[in-house]
């Protein structure tokens, strides 16, 4: 018989392993690149999955040409509109500017900073090192809730550049559509499912004792050596499960459009009204969870060179 190995169970990277502050996460900006496009990310919320009947022009694949069945997940995309610009000096926020004719629902739902005397086209951009923008959802026009979403979003090119980009945008709503493009990679960053209380065979997988063994078989066989007399965070033990930051990289884009008749009656969500992304694999979460789409930080050339002909939902 082969010799049995156990490497060890459960990745330290996680730890602790507890549920996260706030739904939508933070992203590190500064790595991620998107020349093609002004703005770096998205707010999206996930509706479910699907299979897509599409057909693969993959080159070198072994069903190139032919019309495959692929899981894939739809992702809801209300647009967005700007709450204010950041302003950073020295890595820390120096400035922030309110927008203006921002909406009376608005002031409702969430509790907005005092308004700034200075407006945007009185910033001098040689005093910052960087902007980036405060945006919030309008995910009253999805039918899911009133209270809109916010979210600090990354910019693309020079400062200056950046400026004039939310100059053009203060006013006006940000589609989807303006930010990502058919067939592009992204990366999903938000929450998991959340599981509650969970035993450490589920938290981190440790193999079950044999059948007769004492003190029950989902449980580690020794905590730790009697000295240092103390459990370490090192033994796995029961605790939190879901509801974890966490990353999905290079996610293809089978479709993006705008809403239509066909996506409805999606189980555990309705109808899509808004502007949609669908990727290709499974996304993390449960239904109706928000998300933050992302320029990819590292694509790699196994992802980019795949390529799907959308044709129908299944």
């Amino acid at each position: 018989m082969p010799t049995r190995k156990s490497p060890r169970k459960g990745s330290l990277q996680f730890w602790p392993r507890k549920r996260a502050r706030k739904f939508l996460p933070r992203a590190n900006w500064d790595s991620i690149n998107s020349s093609s496009k002004k703005f770096k990310g998205f707010i999206c919320y996930k509706a479910g999955m699907m299979s897509a009947y599409v057909k693969d022009n993959t080159p070198d694949s072994m069903t190139k040409g032919k019309k495959i069945s692929i899981p894939v997940t739809i992702l809801e995309c209300p647009p967005l509109k700007i709450l204010s610009a950041r302003f950073y000096k020295n890595g820390k926020v120096a400035k922030e500017v309110l927008a203006e004719n921002l909406d009376k629902e608005l002031k409702k739902k969430i509790k907005l900073p005092k308004k700034s005397s200075k407006k945007i086209e009185d910033v001098k951009a040689e005093e910052y090192d960087d902007v980036r923008v405060i945006v919030y959802s309008q995910v009253k026009k999805t039918g899911l809730k009133k209270t809109p979403d916010i979210a600090e979003i990354g910019l693309s090119g020079t400062i200056e550049e950046k400026i004039n980009t939310i100059k053009e945008s203060l006013k006006k709503e940000i589609s989807v559509l303006d930010v990502f493009e058919n067939g592009q990679l992204i990366d999903i960053r938000g929450l998991t499912k959340g599981k509650g209380l969970s035993g450490p065979v589920k938290r981190f997988g440790i193999t079950l004792k044999q059948a007769k063994s004492e003190k029950g078989r989902r449980r580690p066989g020794s905590l730790g050596p009697w000295h240092p007399a103390r459990v370490t965070f090192r033994a796995p033990q029961a605790g939190q499960l879901g509801m974890f930051t966490r990353v999905v990289y290079n996610n293809k884009i089978i479709s993006i459009g705008k809403s239509d008749d066909k996506l409805k009656n999606i189980k555990n969500y309705g109808d899509i009204k808004t502007d949609y992304i669908i990727v290709r694999g499974s996304v993390q979460g449960p239904s109706k969870r928000q998300l933050i789409a992302t320029a990819p930080l590292r694509g790699t050339k196994k992802q980019l060179k795949k390529s799907f002909e959308f044709i129908e939902l299944r």
